[in-house]
């Protein structure tokens, strides 16, 4: 079995410990690389190319999110988990518009880390339980596409915003679905614009209430 290959930053030496702990106790997992400030840690992440990447939000220097924001742009194809004791919402609609594919609380268990790794591995999305339900019920709150008269999605926009949901970006898109760039962004445009999204959070959000991300 092919192992998923992980580097972990934190700059409390505890918690990097237990995550590396954690890791190394998992046979389909393997720590490559540890940091402990974000500088460090785009540096390392660059160097390895690992699959997955569990970032502390609060990383000197370069925060969790100015990291994935990187990222995203230098190494798309690396799943970012955001590890964090924030658990107001409006940190994670930050983390989400970077690319951050899963995001954990610190008090969570392990298995809950365990758990966001191995779904953001195949493309899924993670958002610790402990918020996921309020975080979901204000999404509910809002009127939906449907109530305000928006005409139906096509295939391909709902095909692209699915896409854009997992964290995949425009250019993993484009390659994914054999189309220019150009016509993704128009997909795109056009699908959020039919779903009321003004954001990339917000279209996670609706593609959650849709079911489009149970599957994984």
């Amino acid at each position: 079995m092919k192992k998923a290959r992980v580097v972990v930053a934190d700059d409390h030496p505890i918690t990097l410990a237990g995550l590396r702990a954690l890791i190394e106790a998992h046979a389909d997992f393997e720590l490559v690389a540890e940091a402990t400030s974000g500088p460090l840690a785009l540096s390392a992440i660059l160097s390895a190319k690992p699959d997955l990447a569990v970032l502390d939000i609060s990383l000197p220097q370069m925060n969790g999110i100015m990291l994935a924001r990187h990222l995203a742009k230098e190494c798309p194809s690396v799943g970012v988990i955001a590890l964090t004791s924030r658990e107001d919402r409006s940190y994670l609609d930050q983390a989400l518009e970077a690319g951050v594919r899963g995001y954990v609380l610190k008090k969570s268990t392990a298995a809950c880390l365990i758990q966001a790794l191995r779904g953001v591995l195949v493309g899924g999305l993670y958002i610790d339980p402990a918020i996921d339900g309020e975080w979901m019920q204000e999404s509910r709150g809002k009127p939906s596409a449907k109530a305000r008269g928006a005409p139906g999605l096509t295939a391909r926009e709902t095909e692209v915003l699915k896409l854009v949901a997992r964290g995949l970006t425009g250019k993993e898109i484009a390659s994914r679905l054999a189309l220019g760039g150009k016509s993704i962004e128009t997909y795109r445009a056009r699908g959020a614009a039919k779903i009321g999204a003004k954001s990339r959070s917000e279209i996670v959000r609706y593609a959650a209430l849709r079911g489009w991300l149970a599957d994984v």
